[in-house]
This record gives C-alpha cells, sequence and structure tokens, in this order.
C-alpha cells in the first residue's frame, strides 16, 4: 500500500528560517509556548523532527501515543491547541507543519514563477 502524500495547507509551505534550523526561534522569540501546553509542546517536536521539507508527516494515532506515552485524550488535545494555535494542519492521516507567517503576510526576497503562477491558479498547478 502506497500512500500518496499531498500539501494540506500551500500557503503555509516551511521555509528553513534564516538561523538555518527546522525550529524556528520565532516560537521562543514571539512567545508561541505561551499559546499550548506541554503535551501540545511534544507533539510539535515531534512533528517538526519527522517532517518531510514540506512540513508533511503521516503517523497514525496508535503510533503517536506510543511514542509519545500519550492517551487518545491528550493527543486529541494536544493536536487541537497546535491546530488553534496555527501551527499546524491536520487532516487524517495527514499532519503539516505550518510556517510561522500568517497567510497573506508580505515574503521576504524573490518569488518563483511556479509560485507566482500557483497563486494566479488559485493554489492549483
Amino acid at each position: 500500500y502506497c500512500m500518496k502524500k499531498r500539501v494540506l495547507n500551500p500557503e503555509r509551505l516551511r521555509k528553513v528560517p534564516p538561523q538555518f534550523s527546522w525550529i524556528d526561534h520565532r516560537l521562543v522569540q514571539e512567545n508561541h509556548f505561551t499559546r499550548c501546553d506541554h503535551s501540545a509542546w511534544t507533539l510539535y517536536l515531534f512533528l517538526a523532527s519527522v517532517a518531510d521539507a514540506e512540513g508533511l508527516s503521516y503517523y497514525s494515532e496508535a503510533s503517536l501515543m506510543r511514542r509519545l506515552n500519550m492517551d487518545l485524550v491528550v493527543l486529541s488535545a494536544s493536536r487541537r491547541q497546535l491546530i488553534q494555535a496555527g501551527l499546524i494542519a491536520y487532516e487524517k492521516p495527514f499532519y503539516q507543519v505550518l510556517s510561522l507567517e500568517p497567510v497573506g503576510a508580505p515574503r521576504s526576497g524573490p518569488i518563483s514563477v511556479g509560485e507566482l503562477l500557483r497563486q494566479a491558479m488559485g493554489g492549483r498547478l
């Protein structure tokens, strides 16, 4: 069985931050840590660690509960906190760690022709 991955939120693809780390320093600098509890940050760190270059991963609830030593209630609450904080997107079975830039924020630096076309096509390309 081959799982076909798809980006859940193309406007919020992660980019390597200027300090060259997948864990963006703005999580601390912009007080994102006050938005969620410890179990949510445990889930976030795990997802950021296992995600591909687009921020995608697909671990089952059973696997996450086992690896993170959480029950279903705690996992669900943690996921909900991260979604509400705008840090992840989730559509079973896919998780996407999101960029910290809000949707529609001006980009710094050049934009690719492909990205311009994707925007013109409403995200479809």
